[in-house]
């Protein structure tokens, strides 16, 4: 997870990819409307690697498996 960065001087501490203001967020979006990883760096971020679309996608899913989930029951 070296590759994620938060720093409250940044995008008000929304996790970035290390060394960029390009939030995880903007990537995983991206990532939602279909475009390829060679697509969101040829046509959005140029400076990104394809190791740091991959960290953006760990850290969503490290995200998820750290939530504690509780569902109303209902008969």
């Amino acid at each position: 997870m070296d590759r994620i960065s938060v720093n409250p001087q940044i995008h008000f501490g929304k996790p970035c990819i290390a060394g960029t203001r390009i939030t995880v967020k903007s990537v995983l979006e991206l990532l939602n409307e279909g475009l390829s990883f060679a697509e969101i760096i040829r046509d959005y971020y140029p400076d990104l690697q394809v190791e740091d679309i991959r960290a953006s996608l760990q850290y969503a899913i490290a995200l998820v498996a750290a939530e504690d989930v509780h569902l109303a029951l209902t008969n």
